[in-house]
């Protein structure tokens, strides 16, 4: 079993190395991710499950360790994590099963750890 956390914790590191030998493609990439989610007509929160559901259906492991640490730090609750699953499943059929389990296994692990990996 994958160790969401850790991946949190890998991939942001893996980021932060790439940003210094690729400065601004990454700054670029920071600052559309920081624009996207800005609370606009949809909250912060909203605009995470958004993009889980997009990375299950895409099968990014890293993005869903992502975006489902990123939707429960906005206060997305268990219940909408899982209707996310949900309509990702319907939008990507039997893959999205699959990586559906994964965000699953993804929560179950963030519920357990303190809010700041």
């Amino acid at each position: 079993m994958k160790d969401y956390p850790q991946r949190y914790r890998e991939l942001s590191a893996q980021m932060e190395g790439l940003g210094r030998d690729l400065p601004g493609p990454m700054r670029a990439f920071e600052s559309l991710h920081e624009s996207a989610t800005v609370e606009g007509a949809l909250d912060a929160k909203t605009k995470e499950l958004i993009a889980l559901g997009i990375a299950i259906t895409v099968r990014c492991d890293g993005c869903i360790a992502y975006h489902v640490h990123d939707a429960l730090k906005a206060g997305a609750h268990r219940r909408e994590i899982v209707e996310t699953i949900g309509v990702a499943v319907m939008m990507g059929g039997g893959p999205s099963v699959v990586y559906g389990a994964e965000a699953h296994a993804a929560l179950e692990q963030f519920e357990r750890v303190p809010a700041e990996v």
